[in-house]
């Protein structure tokens, strides 16, 4: 039963959720009003005839007047229940309204599905999650975003993007994260560069010694290079996507260190070869990232959901 207490002028107090029945109660009374009977009222609204008959006592002792009349032939409003009734129709009505508008603004927000990636998330994992959300929400419109890291966390806390997946070392500030897989970056260069007939492993002072072909600052795969050398990477040419890079280092304009998820087509043909690397680290987690306190919800939250599948 609601807690209740009367004030000085006699009234009610309390909170109205302690004073006014709560919607299924009035979706019963409404049930009884119609059909005359506690039991059909029951069946129709999905609850045993006991738990019916608590019901309407529970709220006849909210109200403080008697509500309905029981006999056995059945069911029927008392003059106060009959009062009652029309005030739960409106305030039934009301909710219904209410509901309707919740409904519409979900609809609304899973028409579509704004993503921001940094960019070999967007060319080599986005895709085949995309092609899964379709198959799951086919009415939802997807658009994408691909930028590096920082580009990902400025549209997200600007409001222009649902959801992000970014490849740095740290979560940029304002964003919460979940790691959704892990990712190792490789040195890699055409197969007539000097490197492709060593037999030793490149040391982390060669490498940092060595011009490459790079990312720009920025991106989660120069972040992670940048602090596996110090901060000592040298560039040779920075470029703003994984494709124009890998298109130098096929071209033989220079060495380059690229995710492994990039290069898997070019080094199963040749194109590029694989250079071994000891004394530096090259893993690095991948994340997806919302504006902390917001966590992804509708085609956000299923997409996020798919990534880890």
């Amino acid at each position: 039963m609601s807690e209740e207490y009367v004030t000085d002028d006699g009234r009610s107090g309390g909170s109205l959720a302690h004073r006014v029945p709560d919607l299924g109660a009035l979706e019963l009374l409404l049930a009884v009003a119609r059909l005359g009977s506690l039991g059909a009222a029951a069946r129709e609204v999905g609850i045993t005839q006991p738990a019916a008959s608590s019901r309407i006592r529970s709220m006849e002792r909210q109200l403080g007047v008697a509500l309905v009349d029981r006999s056995p032939r059945g069911s029927r409003l008392t003059d106060a229940g009959a009062l009652v009734t029309d005030w739960a129709r409106r305030v039934v009505e009301a909710a219904q309204a209410f509901d309707a508008g919740a409904q519409a603004l979900r609809d609304r927000r899973d028409s579509r599905l704004r993503v921001a990636a940094s960019m070999t998330i967007a060319e080599y994992l986005l895709p085949g999650w995309l092609l899964a959300l379709r198959a799951e929400r086919p009415d939802t419109a997807v658009s994408l975003l691909a930028g590096n890291s920082a580009k990902v966390a400025e549209l997200l806390l600007a409001d222009e993007a649902d959801l992000g997946f970014v490849e740095g070392l740290t979560v940029p500030a304002g964003l919460d994260s979940a790691v959704i897989a892990h990712d190792r970056l490789i040195v890699v260069t055409a197969p007539a560069h000097p490197w492709a007939r060593r037999r030793r492993p490149l040391t982390a002072d060669e490498l940092a010694t060595t011009p490459l072909i790079l990312r720009e600052r920025g991106s989660g795969t120069r972040q992670v290079l940048d602090r596996a050398l110090g901060g000592l990477a040298r560039p040779l040419i920075e470029l703003s996507s994984t494709t124009a890079v890998k298109a130098s280092a096929v071209s033989g304009a220079g060495p380059s260190v690229l995710s492994e998820l990039a290069v898997g087509e070019e080094l199963a043909m040749r194109r590029l070869v694989s250079i071994p690397v000891e004394g530096v680290s090259l893993r690095r987690d991948l994340r997806a990232v919302w504006p902390t306190g917001h966590r992804p919800t509708g085609p956000a939250r299923e997409l996020l959901s798919l990534t880890r599948g």
